[in-house]
């Protein structure tokens, strides 16, 4: 928005009619001047953000793949870990002869290591993972108060631009509706112009 206030207030610098009335000339200067000085703290407000918000959100973010590496290889022994199970059962289900037991032994056997494996990366998860959320919060509180602090100074700088903006153009003893009328008179007088047709 403030680049478009800029545009347009130096299209009014250019504009013929400043060149020939001083007070409007004055008054689109003070503008001009006003919507420079919201520019640049608009500008400086972005460049605050994204040292203090975006970058550090990009670098939480580049946390996750090794994050969901971990989830997904814990899930793929989950899912060896239940595959076994289930053999080992089938087996434990089968009548006990010499070739079934052999067997059950084996599953048994293949079963142990698979099973510590997805327990210690469940642990692992387990232990770590309430580590990681809570940690968010120590993480991006800084972030949010530089957020907030910038935002405040922008708009009390913007506060403060308007009311000086407001203070050189305004002229004393006339109230919002007493110009709010003489707007409407002269609105009447352009429409009561021939050149001006009616919609």
């Amino acid at each position: 928005m403030s680049k478009s206030a800029v545009k347009i207030s130096l299209d009014l610098l250019s504009n013929p009619l400043c060149e020939q009335d001083q007070d409007l000339l004055s008054m689109v200067t003070a503008l001009d001047t006003a919507m420079k000085r919201m520019d640049a703290f608009n500008q400086e407000k972005v460049n605050q953000i994204q040292k203090t918000v975006i970058e550090p959100l990009k670098k939480f973010g580049s946390v996750f793949p090794s994050l969901n590496m971990a989830v997904k290889r814990r899930e793929q022994a989950l899912q060896d870990y239940r595959r076994l199970q289930a053999k080992v059962e089938k087996y434990e289900e089968k009548e006990k002869t010499g070739p079934v037991l052999a067997k059950l032994h084996q599953a048994r056997e293949e079963l142990r290591p698979v099973r510590e494996d997805f327990e210690a990366k469940n642990r692992q998860l387990l232990e770590e993972m309430p580590r990681f959320y809570g940690s968010r919060l120590d993480y991006f509180q800084p972030s949010f108060e530089s957020l907030i602090r910038a935002q405040v100074v922008y708009y009390s700088e913007m506060h403060k631009i308007f009311g000086d903006l407001t203070q050189q153009l305004d002229q004393p003893g006339h109230s919002d509706e007493q110009r709010e009328r003489e707007n409407e008179a002269k609105l009447s007088e352009l429409r009561a112009l021939s050149i001006v047709a009616d919609d």
